[in-house]
């Protein structure tokens, strides 16, 4: 899901492994470090990571993230 307003984009993500708050802060700091990044917010529980930036992301650039907070890009919600 993408939402778009006139300044910033919203966009849930679903991403496996997560299981505890470790994981969802690993994947909320690599994703929060991405250019434009205005915030993150991850949920272990049902998987899903709401990212709000100042334009839409590559979901390449999102998969490498996820990838390197050693967890599995599975697409957008």
């Amino acid at each position: 899901m993408t939402a778009e307003t006139d300044t910033q984009t919203t966009t849930v993500y679903r991403v496996t492994g997560m299981t505890c708050g470790h994981c969802e802060g690993a994947v909320t700091g690599e994703l929060a470090a991405l250019p434009g990044v205005a915030s993150v917010k991850a949920v272990a529980a049902s998987g899903e990571v709401t990212v709000v930036s100042d334009a839409p992301l590559a979901d390449e650039d999102v998969r490498a993230a996820v990838d390197e907070a050693g967890y599995e890009f599975a697409g957008r919600a």
